[in-house]
């Protein structure tokens, strides 16, 4: 297996250890000599979690890594406390050796008179379950003990556990070290009992060279020089998971303030880039006094770090006092960074600093409950930017984080937000939109349930009970509960412990509303679960609604505003013209809910004319598109209903809604284009009319004074028109592009249209004619920022020529490219170039569904084997769906006629 695949743990396993145990009464020291070999008497082969008997209190850890030779050493002692009476000691450790040699340097540490010391009997390293069985002749006694050893590692080139990531200084190629410990690869730094609920104190020393800086989550307490090298001591920890542990070693830039109560936070950057950590920082000297006042808890250490790393797997990651972040995700240049740059780096830092609270201070007794720590920074993240720039509308973009968790939620093969983990393998499979996405949205569905203000007193007071301690989910629904008063563990119980949603059927049947509820699935098929849904209904009027606790499959409810019986109304009742058949009836307000509506066709008209009409506020006209193309994906609406849904959005001017329409494009167009190729050319003419009136308000260069998500929108706009042939936006683009290969300094190229300009380009690029391809990949040799990179990389696979398709996926190979960012290269693969690329994601017939599944039949390995499942699941419903619309008649001449219409 190539080493980017994974490294095997190594064979070495030979350990020396010296058990320290307090309370004999008399001194005793026992020498391995003839150590036995096989298995250990404790069997924990394919154990879920490490057994109770032993836990660790505090961790001295001892760590010297090389950076030219990528490797490291490492000396360990760790206080334990005996628990139950046993002769084992187990933990996890991975890819380390230990050294036996040990045995012959150990000294017992003496208190008083007292002073046991064992050697084990026997030494098992169970490779596949990555754990160290340590088998004793005697039986330990209770309480206080140590254990010590020294080991070394390699740097790996994973980006987890302890690795390198690489830059330049000087035009020097240098390596630097990092560690990336999250869900369970502490064990390839140090033994250790690798779970989040073994929390314990950590005190750190590293040893470095002279001229690098070297960080942890703790400050520097003192450092000693010796020779070439030092010894950077750091402060003790409070109490901790071993996944929050975090060691950065390297050449660094900083900026620095402190905090309104005083706290030091500073942006770590590679040299010559400190400027681009300035945004950051202000969003993290604004956030934490912020949470401080919502949690009620003060942010518990001295400092907080933020750094960004050039090689870094995840988007960032929030360990105690040290967050670590791709650099996309960290820096802006004034210069080159979108506005949706600049807002993800806010989202993200936001994310992150909640986890301080959430997630480190208190922090999920096991992984099954990920969701705790995900779900709750994700929603939280948003509360906090709402704050910060409230101008930026962030409530009204979250719904769109609702839709990526709805599109994975809807397959057979998702998942419970409480999903059981068999093992540490699994782990990593439910890092996904479940866990994060949903679950923020249902906790934004319990805070608008319970109100903001009940659920805000409830949070404060779970962190305060659980500090410094572990949580499930039950505690903290024990909690809201005693706080609110209300059914919280019944209700959101069917939200965490089953998967899927509810769609909910709606008919008026004079002054009330029949609702009908059943599991949606993106298939069509109808599921079995059953949700308890707060419902919300507004009936022509936001002024007008009320909200429900609805259970079981068929309830009604009645509507605001209305009269249960007409001829009781007097002159002067204000009643709602609902009762007359007129007026529009829109439930989940606000799209609060996780679930989704399917109106029948009377109150489906209703919404279509108040949208017209400007009368439907703009998330919830952003809810009614995404729940139509949902159920039109599911074969439960006809795709003519949903063409004739999106031609009332052609006057649209909310970012949010048109972020909507235009990825609803892209996927209608995809379906026809696959289906009906003969209606192609004219749905890209109608989808492009669409974006016609706020393209032209936009225009492509920025406006003095514009608002943010007018910034964001001309990207998406221009980009989009560029993608469905919009010759005269194509035009243009290439002109700007021109005007910037010419003149670096040109005000004609703004970083929010770049991706519009690089698309346009590489629409004309083939084998025969590929200097618009040579030409990106030159500008993407000369930038040094990773989000520059990354635009040319989302669009240099995007030809219609297969050939040069081969040739960018052959440079994803190259070394240019870092591992975390190959993805941009493939999610910019256009539909000429699937099968070039066999981008199976893409793929809409059955046939490949099932070549892909014979594919990773032979090539499974348990991280992906449910993203797989859930892949060629995909796959089977795009099929499905395109055979739908190929049968239901109609769309050609429709999708004829709307193009005619808007030109």
């Amino acid at each position: 297996m190539d080493s980017k695949a994974g490294h095997k743990v190594e064979a070495a396993c030979k350990v020396a250890v010296a058990v320290l145990a307090f309370g004999a009464s008399y001194v005793f020291v026992k020498k391995l000599k003839d150590r036995k070999k096989g298995e250990s008497t404790l069997s924990l082969k394919d154990t879920m979690r490490l057994p109770r008997f032993v836990e660790p209190v505090r961790y001295d850890l001892e760590l010297i890594p090389n950076l030219v030779t990528c490797k490291f050493d490492g000396k360990l002692a760790v206080r334990l406390e005996v628990l139950e009476k046993t002769n084992h000691i187990v933990l996890n450790a991975a890819d380390l050796n230990i050294f036996e040699n040990y045995l012959e340097k150990a000294r017992p540490l003496c208190y008083g008179l007292k002073t046991l010391v064992l050697w084990p009997t026997n030494i098992e390293l169970v490779k596949e379950d990555e754990l160290l069985i340590l088998t004793f002749e005697e039986t330990l006694p209770l309480g206080d003990a140590l254990l010590s050893m020294d080991f070394q590692g390699t740097l790996n080139d994973q980006m987890k556990g302890f690795y390198r990531s690489t830059y330049e200084a000087s035009g020097v190629k240098k390596n630097m070290a990092v560690t990336q410990f999250e869900p369970a690869d502490a064990r390839r730094c140090f033994p250790c009992w690798d779970e989040p609920a073994y929390k314990a104190i950590f005190k750190l020393t590293v040893h470095v060279p002279l001229d690098r800086v070297v960080l942890s989550n703790m400050p520097v307490s003192s450092e000693e020089v010796m020779g070439r090298k030092k010894a950077v001591y750091f402060e003790e920890s409070p109490k901790m998971s071993t996944y929050l542990v975090a060691v950065v070693v390297g050449e660094f830039d900083f900026v620095e303030d402190t905090t309104e109560d005083g706290k030091l936070v500073r942006v770590y950057t590679d040299v010559g880039k400190k400027d681009q950590g300035k945004f950051a920082l202000q969003v993290a000297l604004k956030t934490l006094p912020f949470y401080t006042k919502y949690f009620g808890t003060a942010y518990p250490l001295p400092k907080l770090d933020m750094v960004a790393i050039p090689d870094f797997a995840a988007g960032a990651m929030e360990n105690y006092g040290l967050v670590t972040y791709r650099e996309a995700a960290l820096l802006i240049d004034e210069t080159h960074s979108t506005a949706a740059n600049k807002q993800r780096v806010a989202i993200v830092v936001a994310h992150e600093l909640a986890h301080q609270w959430f997630g480190n201070l208190v922090t999920m007794e096991w992984w099954t409950h990920l969701w705790l720590n995900e779900g709750f920074a994700t929603w939280v993240s948003y509360l906090a930017v709402d704050h910060l720039f409230p101008e930026w509308r962030v409530w009204t973009q979250f719904v769109d984080q609702t839709v990526e968790a709805f599109r994975l939620d809807g397959l057979v093969e998702s998942h419970p937000i409480e999903v059981e983990v068999g093992h540490v393998r699994e782990i990593d499979e439910i890092f996904d939109a479940i866990s994060y996405k949903k679950g923020a949205s249902i906790i934004r569905m319990l805070q608008t349930y319970l109100t903001p203000d009940v659920f805000q007193k409830g949070l404060d007071q779970y962190i305060k009970k659980f500090a410094y301690n572990n949580a499930a989910t039950e505690d903290l629904w024990g909690v809201l509960s005693d706080v609110s008063g209300e059914p919280v563990r019944e209700l959101m119980n069917s939200w965490t412990s089953q998967k899927g949603f509810p769609v909910l059927t709606a008919k008026v049947n004079g002054n009330s509303v029949e609702l009908g509820q059943s599991q949606f699935l993106s298939s069509g098929v109808a599921g079995k679960g059953e949700w308890v849904v707060p419902v919300t209904v507004a009936v022509g009027s936001y002024d007008v609604q009320s909200s429900y606790l609805v259970r079981g499959k068929v309830s009604t409810v009645q509507l605001p505003g209305a009269r249960p019986d007409a001829s009781s109304v007097t002159d002067g009742d204000d009643v709602t013209a609902v009762n007359e058949g007129t007026n529009w009836v829109k439930l989940n307000v606000g799209q609060a809910g996780f679930y989704r509506v399917q109106y029948d066709d009377e109150l489906a008209k209703r919404l279509r004319s108040a949208i017209a009409n400007s009368s439907i506020e703009a998330t919830d006209r952003f809810g009614i598109l995404e729940d139509s193309y949902a159920l039109c994906a599911a074969c439960k609406q006809p795709l003519l209903d949903l063409l004739s849904l999106m031609e009332v959005f052609k006057n649209e001017s909310d970012y949010t809604v048109l972020s909507c329409l235009i990825d609803v494009s892209y996927r209608v167009y995809q379906v026809i284009n696959d289906a009906l190729p003969s209606a192609a050319s004219d749905t890209k003419v109608f989808i492009s009319s669409l974006f016609q009136t706020s393209a032209r308000r936009l225009g492509w260069d920025p406006i003095p004074g514009e608002g943010h998500l007018d910034a964001m929108l001309r990207g998406e706009l221009m980009s989009a028109l560029v993608s469905f042939g919009h010759e005269e936006s194509i035009a243009e683009a290439k002109r700007r592009f021109s005007a910037y290969l010419s003149d670096r300094k040109t005000s004609l190229f703004p970083p929010d249209i770049r991706v519009a300009a690089y698309k346009a380009v590489m629409q004309s690029v083939k084998s025969s004619e590929r200097s618009g391809y040579d030409d990106l990949l030159n500008l993407y040799r000369e930038s040094d920022l990773s989000q520059e990179k990354n635009r040319i990389l989302g669009t240099i696979a995007s030809s219609p020529d297969p050939v040069m398709v081969r040739e960018a996926l052959d440079f994803l190979l190259s070394s240019e490219v870092r591992t975390q960012d190959t993805i941009w290269i493939l999610s910019g693969i256009g539909g000429e170039g699937r099968e070039a690329s066999w981008d199976w994601l893409s793929f809409s017939s059955y046939e490949k569904a099932d070549e892909i599944k014979a594919f990773f039949v032979t090539n499974s390995h348990p991280a992906i084997d449910r993203t797989v499942s859930q892949s060629i699941e995909r796959v089977r419903i795009i099929a499905q769906w395109v055979n739908y619309v190929r049968e239901e008649g109609g769309i050609v001449e429709l999708v004829k006629k709307l193009a005619a219409d808007s030109n």
